[in-house]
């Protein structure tokens, strides 16, 4: 376990070394940011956005809550949402759970979770909507490792239930969503291959926020 003052040593290496091999890397970032990718992630402490995608600061705009959730009554991932697509113009949106996630495993539990119980039931109502599935899964583990896939597409289609998005998406083509999985054993990033188009189109006719002809082709 790193100690507290350790976090400022390291700190202080982390700054010499990036000045050495980038001297003007902090002038970089310090400029205004204009990120690609706009990442809602778990906040799991095993699962670090940058680390896992192999990209340097200011690249990605980072969200995490438990259970990578996208719900429309949390405020803060809709800010994100909202200042990602509107401000920062990002291309990408990543949705991004991982298996063995003690959010989704918990949210199974036959217990009284506290204030922890309706931001959980999000997870349960995902459960809900693909019980056969889930249910004719025998192993546990893997019965988990899909209800985790499962839930990282709903939260995508919540992303696509978005105003801002389906505006920008008409606009300009962008940003498109995209589902991912870390697997913690292995430290392989998933992609579910979402068929983002096909998605979009297909809750038009219930999440249409927009009058523009192109959802009726």
């Amino acid at each position: 376990m790193t100690s507290y003052d350790q976090i400022f040593e390291n700190n202080k290496k982390w700054m010499a070394e990036r000045k050495a091999s980038d001297p003007a890397f902090f002038d970089k970032i310090a400029r205004e940011q204009n990120p690609d990718y706009l990442y809602i992630g778990c906040s799991d402490s095993r699962v670090t956005a940058e680390e896992i995608m192999g990209v340097n600061p200011g690249e990605v705009f980072v969200h995490r809550n438990v259970a990578n959730l996208v719900n429309a009554t949390d405020l803060n991932v809709m800010t994100v949402l909202n200042y990602g697509i509107r401000s920062l113009d990002v291309k990408h949106i990543i949705v991004c759970g991982h298996y063995n996630c003690g959010g989704v495993k918990a949210a199974m539990q036959p217990v009284d979770m506290g204030i922890l119980n309706p931001w959980f039931r999000n997870i349960r109502d995902v459960y809900r909507m693909h019980r056969n599935e889930l249910n004719a899964i025998n192993d546990e583990q893997l019965r988990y490792n899909r209800l985790v896939e499962l839930n990282v597409q709903e939260q995508c289609i919540n992303v696509l239930k978005l105003a801002s998005l389906q505006k920008a998406y008409i606009k300009t083509g962008y940003p498109e969503v995209h589902g991912w999985v870390f697997d913690l054993h292995t430290g392989e990033l998933i992609d579910l291959k979402l068929d983002f188009p096909k998605l979009l189109k297909d809750i038009m006719e219930i999440y249409r926020l927009t009058d523009d002809e192109i959802w009726n082709s």
